[in-house]
């Protein structure tokens, strides 16, 4: 019996090579291994098939360690679409038929309006006279009328030159539109989404600057320019080619004019200006702002300078506001509309009590016309 106890303990026994082969995993891995590799070494030693006495099939292998896991894949970020959140990457070739297929539409809506207008070219002739007809009456000029000095004079003024531009300010919305969808490939995509509202306040602001220069600027105006040689026995004869260009360059330059507050958002828009920078140097705009109304203006006297000028620095303000409004939405903030609502209701309310004491104790009259009272 100790002849075979020391022969089972016998270094080269099969129990001491399975015993010697045996693998005990690792209890804290989940994988049944650890990552001790002298540990794992000593405990796999092979014992040598000659040494153990036992044939190569009674030998059995450890078993194998299960392979890690294979790393979660990170999902792959999209990419972005450029129609979508960036802007459009256009070739120079590309902006230059951009820019002739806008051009050729906006030409097709000018003349789709200016057939338009030749429809009705004598009750549009009609409305253009009427300021001379009223300052010349004003002047005690009988007949109140204007003067053919040329034979075509009347066709070029009635026939081509009114009807384009009355189809300027009829075609206003589409040539903003085409002005608009050729830049809007360079805005982001919530920048691309104001083209509603860039589109009606741009054409309102432009129609309503020629509204402007007709209905107060060009009467005034024109009723100082003619009233000149009154006293001095000079009877004012108006050619129509004169009077209209004079008409042309009034109505046309306050038309444009009153798009200050849009170029001032676009500046915003494409981060040019900040609403900071137009306070801070609002002076220098206003001193701007008075010589391009003493250019446009048709009277060198004072009374007409501020009715052009005044209406031009509030626009600018207007659009220092809009700038403002923008940067809140950049930086995601909110403005206090409710507030600014009770501010102008009670403005309002002030304004029609000082209409009201006018009339009442004063002896003032409301008329139709600027300023609308009346002593």
């Amino acid at each position: 019996m100790p002849q075979e106890e020391d022969k089972k303990g016998a270094p080269g026994s099969p129990e001491d090579a399975g015993a010697s082969q045996s693998y005990t995993p690792h209890t804290d891995d989940p994988y049944g291994y650890h990552d001790d590799p002298y540990a794992y070494e000593a405990t796999t030693a092979p014992v040598p098939q000659e040494q153990a006495g036992v044939p190569p099939a009674a030998v059995t292998a450890p078993p194998a360690a299960p392979p890690p896991p294979p790393p979660k894949a990170e999902p792959e970020e999209e990419e972005e679409d450029p129609d979508e959140d960036g802007m459009l990457r256009m070739s120079f070739l590309d902006h230059l038929e951009e820019l002739r297929t806008r051009i050729i539409r906006a030409l097709y809506g000018v003349g789709v309006a200016f057939l338009s207008s030749l429809v009705f070219a004598n009750e549009l002739w009609t409305i253009v006279k009427t300021p001379a007809v009223d300052a010349l009456k004003q002047l005690g000029v009988n007949p109140p009328k204007l003067a053919q000095l040329t034979p075509m004079e009347a066709f070029s003024v009635v026939w081509v030159k009114l009807p384009l531009l009355a189809s300027v300010f009829l075609a206003s919305p589409w040539l903003l539109y085409q002005v608009w969808a050729f830049i809007s490939p360079g805005l982001y995509k919530k920048e691309r989404r104001l083209a509603g509202p860039f589109i009606l306040s741009s054409a309102g602001l432009f129609i309503a600057g020629g509204l402007f220069a007709y209905y107060v600027a060009f009467r005034y105006g024109l009723v100082f320019l003619l009233g000149i040689g009154r006293d001095l026995d000079i009877q004012p004869v108006v050619s129509i080619t004169e009077y209209f260009d004079l008409f042309v360059n009034v109505t046309l330059g306050v038309a444009l004019v009153f798009e200050l507050p849009i170029l001032i958002f676009f500046l915003t828009l494409l981060r040019i200006a900040s609403p900071k920078f137009l306070i801070e140097n609002s002076r220098y705009a206003i001193l701007i702002i008075v010589v391009v109304a003493a250019v446009i203006t048709p009277t060198p006297d004072v009374f007409n300078l501020m009715i052009f000028s005044l209406p031009m620095i509030l626009l600018y303000f207007v659009g220092v506001f809009a700038s403002y409004l923008l940067v809140l939405s950049r930086e995601q903030k909110k403005f206090p509309w409710r507030t600014l609502a009770i501010l102008l209701l009670a403005a309002a309310v002030l304004a029609g009590v000082w209409v009201y004491v006018a009339v009442t104790r004063y002896g003032f009259k409301l008329g139709p016309s600027w300023p609308f009272l009346t002593h």
